[in-house]
């Protein structure tokens, strides 16, 4: 397999074309038909003469990932394993909507941060995803659905497999090509991009002036709790990360969104959800509630149906709170579920 195409930028692709004795304008049509008409391949962008075709077909090919595998689940939702050019493998989830789909990619093989709850940490990290295989999650999956955002909305979550902000220059690349009108064509406001709260990484993304959506795992009330679930913690603590919070620069239309994954007797109690609320006090938020999604190896359960109505109720007298309906935990898709399985549950 030539290098792929996918993940490079228009001036990127206009060098490579140059380097073919090509007129600069080929480049544009290549962009189009790789990020927006979802070409897959080369010789499939006929408007390009056969000769240019074959020229470009002898040194690239447009893909970064593959499927080997897909699971569907009974409620729609499909959980694809993606094989890259090393062998290596990482996991996207597409979850259909009544009135919108969602696609939720992965930024690295496996993930460092090692939360106690999730799935994704009993693999550790492996490797940084390249720009063009974080793009390509999204193209591929807009091709087996034939998801086009222009007219239908489309959300990207950066919620699989990995710690984005630790690949934070492959990301910034990845939805620059993602959110570009003459592109993929996603709208910055469609993509969310989720941190275990790596501090200086936050201040980092709060500069940066394409970024699109920023989602916080909280999943504690405290600095034991949070240090026992996610050890990252005592590096990067809950104070600290709360103050990092108040002073990120929120845009008029935006706000901070905060996941909390709900587990039984470990930080559901009512006590939590008014910690939680007096954490956030001074910050424009929103939060997701997420019951444990269980998995093999996973110490933990989730609440009742009962005790999450009891935190929401308490934490939306306060602030926006929902709490997000599982998707795919049949087939291992669901949030925190992303391991790699080979079989459904």
């Amino acid at each position: 397999m030539g290098q792929a195409l996918i993940g490079q930028e228009l001036s990127e692709i206009q060098t490579r074309v140059e380097e073919l004795g090509q007129p600069a304008y080929r480049a544009k049509q290549i962009y189009r038909a790789i990020y927006r008409d979802l070409e897959a391949d080369l010789s499939g962008i006929k408007v390009l003469p056969a000769v240019l075709r074959d020229q470009l077909a002898d040194r690239f090919s447009i893909n970064a990932v593959r499927v080997t595998d897909r699971f569907e689940s009974i409620d729609g939702t499909v959980r694809y394993l993606l094989g890259l050019e090393d062998d290596k493998t990482v996991e996207a989830v597409f979850i259909p909507e009544e009135t919108r789909d969602t696609l939720c990619i992965s930024s690295q093989v496996g993930c460092p941060v090692d939360c106690k709850f999730c799935l994704t940490a009993l693999m550790g990290i492996e490797r940084n995803l390249t720009a063009g295989e974080i793009v390509d999650q999204t193209l591929t999956l807009c091709r087996e659905h034939g998801l086009d955002p222009r007219k239908r909305q489309l959300n990207i979550v950066m919620m699989g497999m990995g710690e984005p902000l630790l690949n934070l220059e492959n990301v910034k690349k990845a939805v620059a090509l993602m959110s570009d009108p003459n592109g993929v064509g996603i709208p910055l406001r469609r993509i969310t991009i989720s941190t275990s709260g790596i501090i200086p990484k936050i201040k980092d993304f709060a500069e940066w002036e394409g970024r699109p959506k920023l989602a916080i795992s909280l999943n504690a009330s405290t600095e034991e709790s949070r240090t026992l679930l996610m050890p990252i913690n005592a590096k990067h603590t809950l104070e600290q990360l709360i103050e990092t919070c108040e002073a990120y620069p929120l845009r008029s239309w935006e706000r901070l969104t905060f996941e909390y994954v709900l587990l039984d007797g470990v930080n559901d109690s009512d006590a939590d959800a008014r910690r939680v609320v007096r954490l956030l006090t001074n910050i424009r938020a929103k939060v997701n509630l997420i019951a444990l999604n269980p998995g093999p190896g996973i110490p933990y359960s989730a609440p009742s149906p009962e005790r999450v109505e009891s935190f929401q109720n308490i934490v939306k007298r306060s602030m926006y709170c929902f709490v997000r309906r599982p998707r795919g935990q049949d087939i291992y898709a669901a949030c925190g579920q992303l391991k790699r399985t080979l079989e459904a549950a």
